[in-house]
């Protein structure tokens, strides 16, 4: 299952960025997490590692890696998200001093009896993660 959601945020794109930039913030914009915390040492970049909890569907332990890192226009994250594994990108284009447009792809897979299950709920799916960034959107609007 592969979706995009793109929307269009009143900040600059390395506020933006910032943000994505600190999986820790996560949770604030993402109602099916708890917590999420980094699990590598250093600044995060290309092969970070991060565990968080997530509430939603179920309560589950999920990890995931910073597999593309260019700032401020491409954050690729790449593990378990829920019962699917896959690959969440942002890509953020300037539109002018103040606005960006955001681009996330999110490409899931399922193995076994869940493959019925998400193809299904694929679209359940992109309309919360639309929702989730809805959130993140008026979080950095609202600074």
């Amino acid at each position: 299952m592969r979706f995009e959601n793109t929307l269009t945020i009143h900040a600059p794109a390395d506020e933006v960025f910032a943000h994505l930039a600190r999986p820790e913030n996560l949770p604030r914009w993402n109602h099916a997490l708890d917590r999420t915390e980094q699990t590598s040492p250093g600044p995060i970049g290309v092969g970070s590692t991060y565990r968080q909890t997530r509430t939603l569907p179920r309560p589950a332990e999920e990890h995931f890696r910073i597999t593309e890192y260019d700032p401020p226009n491409l954050l690729t994250a790449e593990g378990d998200f829920g019962p699917l594994t896959g690959t969440t990108t942002y890509r953020l284009t300037p539109l002018d001093r103040h606005t960006t447009r955001l681009l996330n792809t999110v490409h899931l897979t399922a193995s076994g009896a869940l493959k019925a299950v998400a193809a299904v709920a694929g679209p359940r799916i992109k309309r919360a993660v639309a929702k989730n960034l809805d959130v993140l959107k008026d979080i950095l609007e609202t600074r």
